[in-house]
């Protein structure tokens, strides 16, 4: 399983320079990846591109962290039922972690050097 690699791949398939594109592969969730792009990569602000029941939390985390985000709806098909209550009920408790991890744990993500994106 390689999220990063495949986005990479099509992002390339749609255009967009391999040069100008950097994966993060240990932004294994929403907290690490926008803790990370602030402190690995030094995103002051991003524009977040996922799923309609990902957005808010996604949305709030990296604003939270310190990366002033904004959000587009990335949905390209609708969901069967049985997929959208899934991923509906995913989201109450992944929710909650949210506000945890940003107000009280505040856990450390892999860090690594400075590579800032310029």
């Amino acid at each position: 399983y390689n999220e990063p690699g495949a986005m990479q791949q099509y992002a390339i398939e749609l255009g967009v320079p391999a040069q100008d594109i950097i994966l993060d592969f240990a932004g294994r969730r929403t907290y690490d990846t926008c803790y990370r792009a602030k402190a690995i990569f030094g995103v002051q602000e991003a524009l977040l591109v996922t799923q309609r029941f990902h957005l808010p939390r996604a949305v709030f985390t990296c604003n939270a962290l310190g990366v002033k985000s904004t959000g587009v709806i990335s949905d390209r098909r609708d969901y069967h039922s049985y997929s959208l209550t899934y991923w509906r009920m995913r989201e109450l408790p992944a929710r909650l972690m949210a506000l945890v991890d940003v107000w009280f744990r505040h856990p450390l993500p892999v860090l690594g050097p400075f590579e800032p994106i310029e």
